[in-house]
C-alpha cells in the first residue's frame, strides 16, 4: 500500500506570543520553502531584538522560625494564605513564662515593702533640734541680761551639734537603705522586661506582608527555639534574576526602567514594566585565563529587575528583559 503526503503545515513562533502558520502543498514544497525560511528568519530576528537577557522570576522568601520553646498551641495558617505584617497567626505555650512573671512581681512587692520612711524616722530628731534651738535663744537672751552663764549656752550648742550629727547619720543610713532597695527593685524590673520580651516572642507573627509558601509545623507539635514554622514570600514585588554579558553591562545602571516579558506556557507571553535594582559587582562563569575577545564575551553578570506582580507571575517562571525600551 502506498501513502503520499499532499500538504505540509509549518508553524513559526514569533515573540511575544504570536504564531504564523503556513500550509504548503507538497508538490510546491520547494517554492514555498523559500518563502517560509525568510519568515522564520524574520521571526527569530524579531525575538532576538526584543529579548536582551533571560532569567527566572524570584521573590523575597523568609523562613519564619520559633523564637521560644514549647508546644504550638495555635498556628492558624495554610499554604497559599496571604498574611499581614505583625499580625498574630499562632501561639506557643507560655504558661511557665507567665508564672515566672507573677513570681517576680510578688518579689518586687516584698522588696519595696521594706523601704524605710525617711521622713517619719528622722522626725523625732528634727523636733529635738527645734526644741534646743528655742532653748538656745532663751539662754542667749538671759545671758545678755547677766541672768544665765556662758556654760549654759555652751552646753546647748554642744547638744545641738550632737543632734545635727545624729540627723546626718540617720539621713545617710536611710538613703543608703532606700537606694539599695531601689536597685533590687530595678533588677527585678529588668527581669520582668526580659520575660515580657519572651512572652512577645511566643506569639507567632509574619515579618512581612506576603503569601505562605510552605508550612512546616502544626498545632500540638513541640517546637524549639530556631525551628522553622513556615516560609513566606512577598509575591507582590517579584524579581527577575537575569544574566548579561560584559558588553551589555556597560550602559546599565541602578534604577533604569526596562521592559520584562513573562512566558506563560509554550507561546503566550505578557509584558511588564520593570526597574533594575541590583547589578552584581563580580562576573560569574569566568574562565581562569582570559586572552581573546571571544573569551571575554563569556563573562556574565547577574542583575535583578523588580517587577510589580499582577497576580499572574509565579516563582520559577521564565522571563526575558529588553533594555532598549523602544
Amino acid at each position: 500500500m502506498r501513502y503520499s503526503i499532499r500538504w505540509l503545515f509549518i508553524t513559526i513562533k514569533t515573540f511575544p506570543g504570536t504564531n504564523i502558520r503556513i500550509e504548503l502543498k507538497m508538490k510546491n514544497f520547494s517554492k514555498y520553502l523559500l518563502l517560509a525560511l525568510p519568515l522564520g528568519l524574520i521571526a527569530c530576528l524579531e525575538e532576538s531584538k526584543l529579548i536582551d537577557a533571560t532569567g527566572v522570576f524570584e521573590a523575597t522568601e523568609i523562613i519564619v522560625s520559633a523564637e521560644s520553646s514549647g508546644r504550638v498551641l495555635v498556628l492558624d495558617i495554610s499554604e497559599g494564605d496571604k498574611l499581614k505584617k505583625a499580625i498574630a497567626v499562632g501561639q506557643i505555650d507560655s504558661t511557665q513564662l507567665h508564672l515566672s512573671k507573677l513570681q517576680l512581681q510578688a518579689s518586687k512587692t516584698a522588696v519595696l515593702s521594706g523601704r524605710p520612711d525617711i521622713h517619719s524616722q528622722v522626725e523625732a530628731t528634727k523636733r529635738e533640734i527645734v526644741k534646743w534651738e528655742r532653748e538656745k535663744k532663751r539662754v542667749e537672751n538671759l545671758l545678755a541680761g547677766d541672768v544665765a552663764t556662758q556654760k549654759q549656752l555652751d552646753d546647748i550648742n554642744a547638744q545641738l551639734a550632737i543632734l545635727e550629727t545624729k540627723l546626718n547619720a540617720q539621713m545617710s543610713s536611710l538613703s543608703t537603705s532606700v537606694n539599695s532597695i531601689e536597685a533590687q527593685s530595678e533588677t527585678i524590673n529588668i527581669q520582668i522586661q526580659q520575660l515580657n520580651d519572651q512572652l512577645e516572642r511566643s506569639v507567632i507573627m509574619s515579618p512581612i506582608d506576603g503569601t505562605v509558601l510552605v508550612k512546616y509545623a502544626e498545632a500540638g507539635e513541640i517546637t524549639t527555639n530556631g525551628k522553622a514554622l513556615f516560609k513566606i514570600a512577598d509575591m507582590d514585588r517579584m524579581i527577575l534574576r537575569a544574566f548579561v554579558t560584559a558588553y551589555q553591562l556597560a550602559p546599565l545602571k541602578i534604577g533604569q526602567s526596562v521592559q520584562v516579558f513573562a512566558e506563560f506556557g509554550k507561546s503566550e507571553t505578557r509584558p511588564y514594566q520593570g526597574r533594575i535594582n541590583w547589578i552584581s559587582a563580580q562576573s560569574e562563569f569566568t574562565p581562569k585565563t582570559i586572552k581573546t575577545q571571544d573569551e571575554r564575551a563569556n563573562l556574565v553578570y547577574a542583575i535583578k529587575v523588580a517587577v510589580e506582580n499582577d497576580g499572574l507571575l509565579k516563582i520559577g517562571m521564565y522571563g526575558g528583559v529588553n533594555f532598549s525600551q523602544e
